[in-house]
């Protein structure tokens, strides 16, 4: 893995970003497009993770601390890239990201339905919390 580097994104890496997760991730959210990664570039330049090899995109993390909890999103490896631990990389860095900030637990948003991604996170040490239910509200126009 030596050959595998993580940086946060910045605004130019925003269209990489969403073709990417157009690839190589599952599902979609309200904030799949430019100004939503854009704000969140801007608000936190620190957040995105990207993992390149050979100067190549082939995964990202969302790692968000809003001072009260650590959330990890769009956990997203490359089809041609998984299995070689990409997502460990990954998730590591955005632990080591939470630790520094000072937060004490880490949670992940994973699709119900992705089951590989089930094996992921378990296999980080990630357990689900089934007495939980996200409640979601769009805001804005619809």
């Amino acid at each position: 893995m030596s050959d595998l580097h993580i940086r946060c994104a910045g605004p130019s890496d925003i269209d990489t970003v969403l073709r990417f997760w157009r690839e190589a991730a599952e599902g979609t959210s309200i904030s799949d497009d430019h100004d939503g990664v854009a704000r969140l570039i801007s608000r936190d330049p620190e957040a995105l993770l990207l993992a390149e090899r050979d100067g190549r995109l082939v995964g990202t993390v969302i790692a968000g601390f809003d001072g009260w909890r650590c959330s990890a999103y769009r956990l997203a490896v490359h089809p041609d890239s998984r299995r070689q631990g990409i997502a460990t990389a990954l998730t590591e860095a955005a632990e080591a990201r939470f630790v520094d900030l000072g937060g004490r637990r880490a949670d992940a948003m994973v699709l119900e339905a992705n089951e590989q991604a089930h094996r992921t996170w378990a296999a980080a040490g990630y357990h689900r919390e089934d007495h939980w239910r996200r409640w979601v509200k769009p805001l804005g126009p619809s």
